[in-house]
């Protein structure tokens, strides 16, 4: 059983995600992190986007898992709380946007998928990581309480930004994020919208674990 929970930046894949696994007891892959774990592999190799060369031989050569706690690895290292910082995810967008590292990030994310029960989250899972998804859903969520949202992140590993940084911010990460040639940011056909703005966490968790068990 594939699950897939797509949606914008600070809509609530990520927690969504982590608490519908939990509640059905299966994997939960958390796509997002794999884009920002090569974002950061790149800045600390020094290769500059427009080097396609040196990004296939980098991607060729990188290894990212996920521990049993779920915490990502970029070449034995655990990364987990370098990839959440400010300048990760003002450049992760533009990786993003790389054909050769979408290439690449999919072929591992099915590689983990394949033959396991997943929830797997990010922006292009249910139309093009896995168009067949059992379950596709759509974050979205009012966009000053998304900048709320990451300023809390932030926060959480001493960073600050005032809210209309913060709004910015995700207002380009979405901008960028839906004009990209390579897997656009866009909601699938068949995907069932839930708009987190006003609802809690346990209640986006629970109307996908309901619908779900309500079809088994």
């Amino acid at each position: 059983m594939i699950i897939a929970i797509d949606g914008p930046s600070a809509s609530g894949k990520s927690t969504t995600a982590k608490g519908v696994a939990k509640k059905l007891g299966i994997t939960h892959l958390d796509t997002g992190a794999m884009y920002r774990a090569v974002t950061l592999g790149l800045i600390q190799a020094g290769i500059a986007h427009e080097e396609k060369e040196k990004v296939c031989q980098y991607l060729s050569e990188m290894e990212i898992v996920f521990d049993t706690s779920n915490q990502i690895h970029l070449n034995g290292k655990n990364v987990s709380a370098e990839i959440r910082t400010g300048e990760i995810s003002s450049l992760v967008s533009a990786t993003s946007a790389l054909l050769e590292v979408r290439e690449e990030m999919v072929k591992i994310q099915r590689k983990i998928a394949h033959g396991n029960d997943c929830v797997l989250e990010g922006r292009d899972i249910g139309t093009v990581v896995f168009p067949n998804a059992d379950y596709k859903y759509f974050l979205i969520a009012d966009v000053k309480i998304r900048a709320k949202r990451r300023l809390s992140e932030l926060e959480k590993i001493g960073e600050t930004k005032t809210i209309l940084e913060s709004i910015e911010d995700i207002k380009r990460r979405d901008y960028l994020d839906s004009t990209r040639d390579h897997s656009p940011l866009i909601q699938a056909e068949d995907a069932v919208s839930i708009d987190t703005s006003n609802i809690t966490i346990d209640e986006q968790i629970n109307k996908i674990v309901n619908q779900i068990n309500h079809n088994k």
